[in-house]
């Protein structure tokens, strides 16, 4: 009985730590925080949005950052795929790296998942003293209906959101560079066929709706020539997301004269996060690692 009291008292010990952005394992140096202080605005109450960190060694950062927003369709998160495992790789070439935890669901609608992003990297931005990397080194890196995030907190970092009294929110929420992995580009479109859209799954919002609420949030819209720059991976052949969006968001960053780069692989499913082992996918994060050390975000 003792043995079970111990670890029962271990556990809510844990927890909350947890909530207090104390290290979740202090041997990995794995530290969550909430994204807010004090209650989270607006949306639902139930779940609120973390950033967790994962550090380079000690002496090996290179001063850059990024904010990692992984897909799930805007009803789940795919956290250990395309968030542990991507910031792990971060972590080894010496860039800090944020899991974010954004809210999900028709409980939070958009704006809600933009506003939790937006705060995500003016957060970030704050901790660059205390995590040893530059302000002007904040990116952020998407995954499927996480890089519809990500392009939507690239495209509309002007759009005027609640803003709250803290520092924090009165930061740039502008990424400094924007990675997308076969990004839900057309999430807020009218559907092709039988393409699944963020208004179908979320069928809290009116179908005879959808097209003049989706439209502000669908980036190719809003792509300017300060719209940050941009590498973008697909497959041709993505049976859930077309490819034909990311196109269209290259071709416009093309004609705004924003800096992008985009990588098209003939084969492949969706949702194959670092590649998952397979001998084609798996050179993605090498043209990854070379696009960022062009930029000059893998050195001091």
């Amino acid at each position: 009985m003792r043995k079970w009291f111990v670890l029962g008292l271990l556990f809510v010990l844990g927890m909350r730590m947890h909530g207090q952005g104390l290290p979740l394992d202090p041997a990995l140096g794995i530290t969550t925080t909430p994204l807010y202080d004090g209650a989270t605005p607006g949306g639902d109450q139930g779940n609120p949005p973390t950033l967790t960190v994962f550090v380079p060694q000690p002496g090996h950062g290179t001063g850059s950052a990024v904010v990692i927003a992984p897909g799930g369709a805007y009803l789940g998160l795919a956290s250990n795929l395309e968030g542990r495992q991507v910031a792990d790789w971060f972590a080894a070439r010496g860039v800090t790296a944020f899991v974010l935890k954004y809210r999900l669901g028709a409980q939070n609608a958009y704006p809600i998942p933009l506003e939790d992003a937006q705060r995500a990297i003016r957060l970030v931005r704050s901790y660059a003293a205390k995590y040893g990397y530059g302000e002007n080194r904040v990116g952020i890196v998407g995954f499927s209906a996480g890089g519809h995030l990500a392009a939507a907190a690239a495209t509309l970092y002007d759009l005027p959101l609640p803003v709250g009294t803290d520092a924090v929110d009165h930061l740039s929420a502008r990424p400094d560079f924007v990675v997308l992995g076969y990004p839900w580009l057309d999430a807020m479109e009218p559907p092709v066929g039988k393409e699944i859209t963020y208004c179908g799954l979320l069928t809290a919002i009116p179908r005879d709706q959808c097209a003049a609420y989706a439209a502000p949030y669908t980036p190719k819209l809003h792509v300017t020539s300060q719209t940050p720059t941009t590498f973008i991976y697909s497959t041709t052949d993505d049976g859930t997301v077309p490819v034909r969006a990311s196109v269209e968001f290259y071709e416009a960053m093309l004609k705004a004269g924003a800096p992008v780069e985009m990588h098209l692989f003939r084969h492949g499913p969706h949702g194959t996060g670092l590649g998952k082992g397979d001998a084609s996918l798996d050179q993605w994060p090498v043209l990854l690692e070379q696009w960022m050390r062009d930029q000059g975000l893998l050195t001091k």
